[in-house]
């Protein structure tokens, strides 16, 4: 029995899907990222912790990202907008506090042996995101597995969100489970077009049929949740529309 797929849309005002980023900086994809997506679902299951086991069975399956622009209607053509540009937030960490407050004292970043750090420990961060960007998540996930997925993306246990805790959807993620990943890549341009978007690029696993796009390797597949995160690699190829 062929795995079924799960349709995701994902929009909303500010988005953040991080694979590569240094404490000081912290970047997003143009595009949700495998872990972001699992991350996601894990947050509707209620499933905290490493979830090796949950984590293994979704690690070969497939997932589609397809990323959906604004678009004016002139005379019978539809004309793409261009995408928003990156919001830069900046953070100062650990600053502000009362050492003298036993309390706020503890919000104070230290060294790892517990001793002040050098400067006070204040930290200055730099965070990107996305700005009105728009997704469909075509995920392949096992048969066993659908019907409770799709039950716990419109009714979570926890809050689900776009990558970062502050990144709110707006709209229904839960789109439908299909037989096939074609029927929900169809489904996704009919919600496209009900909110004149259409296809700016999709990013698919491993190559294209034709050779086409842009082929490159992400650290964002999931071994491990938890404390001690851990991820493996995998190729994507990324085709403009």
């Amino acid at each position: 029995m062929a795995n079924p797929y799960l349709l995701l849309w994902l929009e909303g005002p500010m988005q953040s899907w991080g694979s590569d980023s240094k404490f000081g900086r912290r970047d997003t994809q143009t595009f949700p990222t495998k872990s972001g997506v699992m991350g996601l679902l894990c947050s509707a299951l209620g499933a905290g912790g490493e979830q090796l086991e949950l984590l293994s069975e979704f690690g070969s399956l497939n997932q589609t990202a397809i990323s959906f622009a604004r678009c004016n209607v002139k005379g019978d053509l539809l004309v793409k907008e261009d995408r928003e540009p990156l919001l830069r937030d900046f953070h100062m960490v650990g600053s502000g506090y009362n050492d003298q407050d036993p309390w706020a004292k503890l919000l104070i970043p230290k060294t790892s042996e517990g001793k002040a750090a050098v400067g006070g420990g204040s930290k200055m961060t730099y965070r990107y995101y996305l700005q009105d960007a728009a997704f469909a998540i075509t995920i392949e996930v096992p048969a066993g597995r659908a019907q409770a997925i799709a039950e716990a993306l419109q009714n979570p246990v926890w809050d689900i969100y776009l990558g970062r805790k502050n990144c709110v959807p707006t709209d229904f993620v839960y789109r439908g489970t299909f037989d096939n990943e074609l029927a929900a890549l169809d489904q996704a341009k009919v919600i496209a077009l009900e909110k004149n978007r259409v296809e700016d690029f999709r990013v698919i696993s491993g190559l294209s049929d034709d050779g086409s796009g842009e082929v490159f390797t992400l650290n964002d597949v999931p071994v491990q949740f938890g404390e001690d995160k851990r991820y493996r690699d995998r190729q994507v190829s990324l085709i403009n529309a």
